[in-house]
């Protein structure tokens, strides 16, 4: 089903995943795009406790509307950085760098939209 407590588990589960990701292959990663190493090991690794933090969003652990801005928020500040990467002079990356980050950034941009519909959506009571 389509809830927000779905969408902001799967949120949760490809952060970890890409965090992993990140962190176990920074080297080859950095080596085939040209981004800096250290930026992808430190992105992968402030995505680990992202992670976590969204599955306790997810759970109820934290407070709903704060849980939400905080990861809506995040994820939208993200995308932002991202796209300051791309275009900006910071790094220096090759074609599959570019498309690295945009192709990630996008499927955070979707993410976070997700997740916004969802919560918009949760908060209208059903008319009978």
């Amino acid at each position: 089903m389509f809830t927000f407590r779905n969408v902001v588990l799967f949120d949760a589960a490809t952060c970890a995943a890409m965090g992993l990701a990140l962190v176990l292959a920074a080297a080859p990663l950095a080596s085939w795009t040209l981004i800096p190493e250290a930026l992808l090991f430190y992105a992968g690794l402030a995505l680990l406790p992202t992670a976590a933090f969204m599955a306790a969003v997810a759970r109820g652990a934290v407070r709903k509307t704060i849980g939400a801005a905080a990861v809506i928020g995040g994820n939208a500040l993200w995308v932002v950085a991202s796209v300051a990467l791309m275009v900006g002079d910071l790094i220096a990356p090759n074609g599959l760098g570019l498309a690295f980050i945009g192709v990630q950034a996008a499927a955070v941009a979707v993410l976070a939209a997700l997740e916004a519909y969802a919560l918009r959506h949760a908060a209208v009571p059903a008319v009978a």
